[in-house]
Order: C-alpha cells, then structure tokens, then sequence
C-alpha cells in the first residue's frame, strides 16, 4: 500500500476543450488494472472537442450540471451523483451547462501498450452543436 504523488492542477489543452478546463489525475493504471481516473473542472459552457474512447468512458458527476451529447445527436444532462457510461467507439463530448460550473470524475480504462491510442480526438464541438444540445435532451432520474 502507498499514498499516490499528487500531481499538478493543470489546464485542459485548447486542441481538445473548448473553454476554461482543469484536470487533476487521480489515478494512473496501476498493474495489474488499467483504469485512469481524472477530476475534470469545466467553467459554464467550457466543453470536450469530439472524441472516442477505444474502450469506453464513464463520467460521474460529481457538482453542477453536465452536458453529454453522441454523434447521432442523443443528449443526457446529468447532475450531481449521476453516471454517464459511453461503450466502446461512440463518439461523444461533454461538458458544463451554460449556467453553472460542472465537476466530474472521468474514469477510462486501457492496457499499458494501448494507453497512447486509447481517445481519438476530433473536431471542436460548434457553437451550434452546443446550443442544440441544451435544447434537446433527456434528463434522467435517480433510480
């Protein structure tokens, strides 16, 4: 057993957030698991470029209210204590309302030899692609 280094607060780069993001890593994979556990802080409106996981993401939401969107157009607003799972291949962003700050915990997972090729990144998300999110969605419940 041992206490992890704590890594620096850094900024998200612009080539993959659109706005002020922060991220701290959390976790790192440790053998014999693969997860990558990161704290992501996105400002209202700040969101993720279009990406896929190679296999898969899940977003816990941890403060203020999130916005997940896949390529077909499908949203989900999530807030506090909810989890947003993406599978492997769907290409998705996510981010803040813009109305409020928004905290999740980004949990991923890939082997050591995958880790460089694990996300694709794409385009940034538009403008109008961010305002048709808020616009239409779906708002799930607690179970």
């Amino acid at each position: 057993m041992h206490i992890e280094p704590l890594g620096a607060t850094v900024p998200g780069p612009s080539n993959r957030f659109t706005g002020d993001v922060w991220v701290d890593t959390v976790a790192r994979p440790q053998p014999p698991g693969y997860a990558t556990v990161g704290l992501v802080r996105f400002a209202p409106g700040a969101r993720t470029a279009w990406h896929v996981h190679r296999h898969g993401q899940t977003l816990h939401i941890t403060q203020g209210t999130a916005v997940v969107q896949t390529r077909d157009g499908r949203t989900i607003i999530a807030g506090p204590g909810q989890s947003v799972h993406t599978p492997p291949g769907e290409w998705h962003w996510h981010g803040a309302a813009d109305d409020s700050f928004m905290e999740h915990l980004a949990i991923s997972s890939a082997p050591p030899s995958e880790q460089d090729a694990a996300v694709e990144w794409a385009a940034h998300v538009t403008t109008e692609e961010y305002a048709s999110a808020l616009t239409h969605n779906e708002r799930p419940s607690n179970p």
